[in-house]
């Protein structure tokens, strides 16, 4: 699913994570509730609880959290779920606030409804009709079909105030900003720019345009880049994520590959990722890290040498493997790796729990945040319970 999976999966986060937590620390050691948190990298006292905040950063900065961190999303969440498990805000540290950052977001509105369609402008200038109750949408017309001067093209200002209200009032958007910083980890961010070109151009019309005019591919992605980089600064700004930083989503792979060839990435995408993460980290952001889906191992290192700080979701069926990420690129924060598609969907039990113990022993030192991609209904509950319990027992690195 990707990025429509990924908008607010922070937002499930929970606080009962914390409360088990606490419980526990309580147990061990009453007198250590309330002191400020000392990462240990040596295996010996953790100290304190940590915040999920302080949890994330720890282990971005490769240090030893006091448990494993998780970033978790759900399709749908039923009520045996619920029953079972609890809120579904149980299951992460992290959260990720994403502003309306298309590149027309004025444009936004209800066309029509026609032989059971629903026709739609987006904030991307695209018309699209999807299924009322559909999870996609098919592409009816871009906003830079072939033949148009993407010159001749302005997109809506970055600074537009409703870009980053999120359908709320200024007060309230701040109102729940403050409360989800107080539960989370909160990261901003954009997309990147060959998923977001695609938008405006068409999928199929912008990977001809990577072939046949890469210098008009490039005007495209360099003018999709300011775009994105103007976004990235005001809301790092507005919203106070320098401690933080912000996430790039660009879905670009396959299970066998990038849907371009690395020589194409590295002539039309790679200095548009070189100056977007320069000009994020320059803007305040600590860090900026990198969700795509599929097989990205063959512009990886590029991406790497770009200076993206994190990877997600890290798909074992597309051959990510994060022990052997961990090998290649040992600074490198590795963020999900549990396979939502396979091992959560087939089991066994035992299979589950060895993979999430796999990655929690990664993470023992920091550099992990564990992480299932998305829960899809295919997943069965007594799998996703086996994973839950690994992370809260094995995960526990004062135990």
């Amino acid at each position: 699913m990707g990025e429509w999976a990924n908008g607010r999966m922070g937002e499930l986060a929970n606080q009962r994570m914390g409360e088990w937590a606490n419980q526990r620390m309580l147990e061990r050691s009453p007198d250590c509730i309330g002191m400020n948190f000392n990462p240990d990298t040596s295996g010996g006292f953790c100290g304190a609880i940590m915040t999920s905040e302080e949890r994330v950063l720890t282990a971005f900065n490769f240090q030893r959290p006091d448990r494993a961190p998780r970033f978790e999303s759900f399709w749908s969440y039923p009520q045996e779920w619920q029953d079972r498990l609890g809120p579904v805000s149980d299951f992460s540290d992290l959260t990720i606030w994403a502003p309306n950052e298309g590149a027309f977001c004025t444009r936004e509105r209800k066309v029509r409804e026609e032989n059971g369609w629903v026709y739609r402008v987006d904030s991307w200038g695209r018309t699209l009709r999807d299924r009322p109750g559909a999870y996609f949408s098919e592409v009816v017309e871009v906003p830079i079909p072939e033949g148009a001067d993407p010159d001749g093209v302005e997109f809506d200002p970055a600074h537009l105030n409703m870009r980053y209200l999120r359908g709320q009032s200024a007060k309230q958007t701040l109102e729940s900003l403050r409360g989800d910083k107080e539960v989370y980890c909160v990261f901003g961010k954009t997309g990147g720019p060959f998923l977001r070109t695609c938008f405006i151009r068409g999928e199929e019309q912008f990977l001809m345009d990577m072939v046949e005019d890469p210098s008009l591919a490039r005007v495209l992605v360099e003018k999709m880049a300011d775009h994105l980089i103007r976004v990235a600064r005001e809301q790092l700004r507005r919203w106070s994520l320098q401690e933080t930083g912000v996430w790039i989503y660009d879905d670009m792979a396959c299970n066998r590959g990038p849907m371009f060839s690395p020589k194409s990435f590295e002539k039309i995408l790679l200095p548009a990722y070189e100056r977007m993460v320069r000009e994020y980290k320059a803007a305040g952001a600590k860090y900026v890290a990198l969700h795509s889906d599929g097989d990205v191992r063959s512009i990886l290192d590029m991406l790497v040498d770009a200076g993206i700080d994190g990877l997600h979701p890290l798909e074992r069926r597309a051959g990510l493997h994060p022990v052997e990420l961990r090998e290649r690129y040992p600074k490198l924060v590795l963020l999900g790796g549990m396979c939502n598609s396979d091992t959560l969907v087939n089991g066994p039990v035992e299979r589950v729990e060895a993979e999430a113990r796999e990655i929690i022993d990664l993470g023992r030192n920091g550099g992990v945040v564990i992480g299932s991609h998305s829960v899809s209904p295919e997943i069965p509950l007594a799998m996703y319970e086996a994973y839950h319990n690994t992370c809260v027992e094995y995960g526990d690195f004062c135990a």
